[in-house]
């Protein structure tokens, strides 16, 4: 077994045998700078959350799901300090895209929209606000850039890189994927208002969604209760964290102290609410 990533949030380990184990770590990100201060059971929400998500879309693809449960798991995972953060899952053949669905009209797309300029080939018909729901969400994929940032390109782009078929059926299952979990964060009080995909292949070269899924840390979740066209909703992620580093002019600041406990409680109570409003904890 070796660790094969540590990424911003998630440590990834390859048991070297098709199998990889994935940890859901209560680190922070915000401006491209991982921040020195733990926000409590983050780690737990977001695995909380994907797990729900992954079984509640099992019925339009497959995942990488194998288990949630430490017991199957090598030895060293089977501790305390694991649980509830750790799954086991299958190893793919990555996708070398996030595809992003957008349901509203919000952030670059509507910078976009404003200057009257297609957003990665998409025309809009309508007249929009900020903040308001698409006739129809899109699908704008996104490429891993070998360094720095990632690369928005149009859907086309990605048909014409994975073939046509592939890259039509990656497009049809995403939206199914987020129209249907759409409804049921509605229901709940949340608006799913765009949100990252990552997939991949398995043995077979069968499509199967893995990395995470649905989160507030790959999601825009607004608070449907608080919500209006026109402006910048209430969200639930961690927009109060970035707001309190704007505010105190930290933001993108790698040599940042810590995070107030202040921050930090209303921060893991933002993720928590989420949870607990989407699996009805």
């Amino acid at each position: 077994m070796k660790k094969i990533i540590s990424g911003k949030v998630r440590e990834v380990y390859d048991l070297e045998d098709g199998r990889m184990v994935i940890v859901t770590t209560d680190r922070i990100s915000a401006f491209d700078v991982i921040l020195p201060t733990m926000i409590t059971d983050k780690g737990k929400v977001l695995n909380a959350l994907a797990n729900f998500w992954f079984d509640y879309t099992k019925d339009i693809v497959k995942n990488h799901m194998i288990s949630s449960d430490l017991k199957d798991m090598p030895a060293e995972f089977q501790k305390p300090e694991f649980e509830g953060r750790t799954i086991l899952v299958k190893k793919l053949k990555m996708i070398p895209y996030e595809v992003i669905v957008r349901g509203y009209m919000f952030g670059s797309m509507y910078e976009a929209y404003k200057k009257g300029e297609p957003f990665l080939g998409h025309k809009f018909d309508k007249e929009y606000k900020q903040a308001e729901k698409l006739a129809e969400p899109i699908v704008t994929p996104s490429t891993k850039a070998a360094e720095g940032h990632d690369i928005n390109v149009t859907l086309q782009y990605m048909k014409d890189d994975l073939g046509e078929e592939l890259g039509t059926k990656i497009e049809k299952v995403a939206l199914a994927i987020y129209k249907k979990c759409y409804e049921h964060a509605k229901a709940n009080g949340i608006i799913i208002a765009d949100t990252k995909f990552e997939f991949g292949l398995d043995e077979n070269g069968e499509l199967v969604l893995g990395d995470e899924v649905l989160t507030p840390d790959s999601s825009r979740f607004w608070d449907a209760s608080k919500y209006e066209v026109g402006g910048s909703p209430a969200s639930y992620d961690k927009q109060f964290v970035r707001d309190w580093l704007k505010a105190n002019n930290l933001a993108g600041d790698p040599n940042i102290k810590e995070i107030p406990a202040e921050v930090v409680a209303k921060t893991s109570a933002i993720y928590k609410e989420c949870e607990r409003r989407i699996c009805h904890k």
